[in-house]
């Protein structure tokens, strides 16, 4: 180490760093923790979550760092591998650190994204089990969230091949009048599948299920991939199970995944879901793994679970959140701390030089084409253009009582007049700000944000909520959509808006958390609006309740919870040697 990332391909790193990455069995005496708390499972372990809580429950919490971003480009800017960077760093100056990124999704994957596991001399290992499966947390909320739909689906074909009678004969069920054209909840697979997103199911006798119509959406944006990030132990988990909403009956009431008695059976496939997996860096720093991606409606943090185990085991952990600030640090301090009671001691805020020249009016960068050569040359007038971008975000995260500290992750084209100014901006608007060069150089290029990050831990904080929780779902929103995102307004549809008068007048919903569900790819519910639009409405045009996390999922602007695939998809460049079994071709 460090390997040359400009000549060496992701999956080629990986493999080397793997060749001396501690296995299972070395994890309790690097980690002081007790053998029976690490469970071995292949080349990684999982975590038992209880077992060190409540050996470690008094010992003080370390440092809690959170990694969020600028708007970004589509390729991304480096949250995951500035998140390894930091790791790699701390651990270069000496420190016990350890932290918690989300598990990729396979349509990403697949497609044009790509896996989440850093990238350069900054990246996870084992590489390859990261980003096909790991140890099955997605495959066990995909079947776990299926099961609820067999459940629905049979049980609407019984009820209406069945009378009353012959329904308690058989089974003792009790008809619930499920309504067919109010089923809440899809299909979900793990793949970016457009052909999937409105499909027509039950085609054939009366023996194929009920006629009708029905969706998939991406596995990750299941509720119950929210609800593993907030849930604090498998009973928690088990008693949320009953609570999901799936359909609604003829008179308008909620039918649950209690109602259709299905909720152990899916806590059930999903038991092994509750611990955290432990991987590492290729500096061979543990990173845990837990949750998943899509920051929308699925939350898009690393879980409360393992974020409370690596503040007992560790100096510093490091919490990944996904997306912008405006969307990923926003989640964090209104939901995720409101529901842990944890509280950051410092947040990092990604910036590159390539999504600021985007942000100032630099020509679209498209996912599997060529990045244009304004990206690649000094442009310094463009840049400057760019930079409210991260000014504005700066400021979310200074409202928010936490300090912020820009970490410029340099790419190798990036030039010294480039990181210059934007770490002038940066230190002008207030903010902590390192240049780091971890993609190129590992933890050696990484000290730097290591020092800053530990300098504003140090700081005291006045950390604080954007909205009081007992303030009504529409004033939050306008709180949001004027404070963090700059609109000047909000435009609420038909739909939504007797949704939420209807809400609002429900004691029950009092305590939902506020989910907004909009692009990434804009400040802005329109993802062409970039650096920082002005002069605009949020639109607001649906609600989704999600019961069982306690969510209220407001979606502004087109979301789509189904991905499509693109044209030059990863997949085509993914195999595997027949001889060694090595895969290669992942990035």
């Amino acid at each position: 180490m460090p390997y040359n990332p400009l000549v060496m391909s992701d999956w080629q790193i990986a493999e080397e760093a793997e060749k001396n990455m501690p296995q299972p069995s070395d994890w309790p005496a690097k980690l002081h923790l007790e053998k029976d708390e690490v469970i071995p499972y292949g080349k990684v372990a999982r975590l038992d979550y209880l077992k060190i809580m409540k050996r470690l429950n008094d010992k003080p919490d370390g440092k809690y760092v959170q990694v969020t971003g600028i708007t970004p480009t589509p390729l991304g800017e480096g949250k995951s591998t500035t998140t390894c960077g930091l790791l790699e760093g701390l651990g270069r100056r000496g420190f016990n650190v350890g932290g918690c990124i989300r598990q990729p999704s396979g349509g990403p994957t697949m497609n044009i994204k790509g896996t989440a596991a850093g990238g350069g001399n900054a990246l996870l290992i084992p590489m390859t089990e990261f980003s096909m499966g790991l140890t099955g947390d997605i495959n066990d909320i995909t079947n776990a969230h299926n099961l609820a739909m067999v459940a629905v689906t049979a049980r609407m074909q019984h009820e209406r091949n069945y009378d009353d009678r012959k329904l308690d004969m058989l089974s003792g069920m009790k008809r619930l009048d499920i309504d067919p054209t109010r089923i809440e909840m899809g299909w979900v697979m793990d793949f970016c599948a457009q052909s999937l997103r409105n499909i027509i199911i039950g085609i054939g006798s009366k023996m194929d299920g009920y006629t009708m119509q029905s969706k998939f959406q991406i596995a990750v944006s299941s509720e119950l991939m929210a609800l593993l990030a907030i849930v604090k132990d498998l009973a928690d988990l088990r008693h949320r199970m009953d609570r999901i909403t799936v359909a609604y009956n003829k008179h308008g009431d909620p039918i649950t995944t209690g109602d259709l008695q299905v909720g152990g059976a899916m806590t059930a496939l999903m038991r092994n879901t509750i611990n955290p997996t432990l991987c590492c860096t290729a500096e061979y720093q543990p990173l845990m793994v837990h949750t998943g991606p899509f920051a929308n409606i699925a939350l898009g943090q690393s879980s409360i679970i393992a974020d409370r185990i690596g503040l007992k085991m560790f100096d510093y952990h490091i919490t990944e959140s996904g997306f912008a600030a405006d969307i990923g640090f926003e989640k964090f301090c209104n939901v995720k701390c409101r529901l842990s009671d944890l509280r950051p001691n410092a947040s990092v805020l990604v910036a590159t030089v390539r999504a600021l020249k985007m942000h100032g009016g630099g020509p679209a960068i498209v996912a599997g084409l060529r990045v244009p050569d304004e990206y690649t040359r000094e442009d310094l007038g463009l840049l400057e253009k760019g930079l409210p971008n991260m000014l504005h975000h700066i400021k979310i995260i200074t409202e928010a009582g936490v300090k912020p500290v820009v970490c410029i992750n340099v790419f190798h084209t990036d030039t010294k007049s480039e990181i210059a100014m934007v770490k002038r901006a940066a230190e002008q608007a207030g903010a902590h700000c390192a240049v780091s060069r971890h993609w190129e150089f590992g933890g050696e290029g990484a000290l730097e944000l290591a020092d800053v990050v530990q300098d504003a831990c140090k700081e005291d904080n006045e950390f604080k909520f954007l909205y009081p929780q007992e303030m009504k779902l529409r004033d939050r929103v306008e709180v949001i959509a004027r404070e963090v995102y700059g609109a000047d307004g909000v435009s609420w549809s038909t739909t939504a808006e007797n949704k939420a008068k209807s809400l609002e007048a429900d004691a029950e919903y009092d305590d939902y958390a506020t989910i907004m569900v909009k692009t990434p790819l804009s400040l802005s519910h329109d993802p062409a609006r970039k650096g920082v639009p002005k002069g605009w409405i949020l639109p607001v045009r649906d609600i989704m309740v999600y019961s069982g996390a306690r969510f209220l999922c407001l979606f502004a602007g087109d979301v789509n919870l189904m991905p499509g695939t693109g044209s030059n998809p990863a997949f085509r460049r993914i195999d595997i040697d027949p001889l060694t079994g090595k895969v290669h071709g992942i990035f």
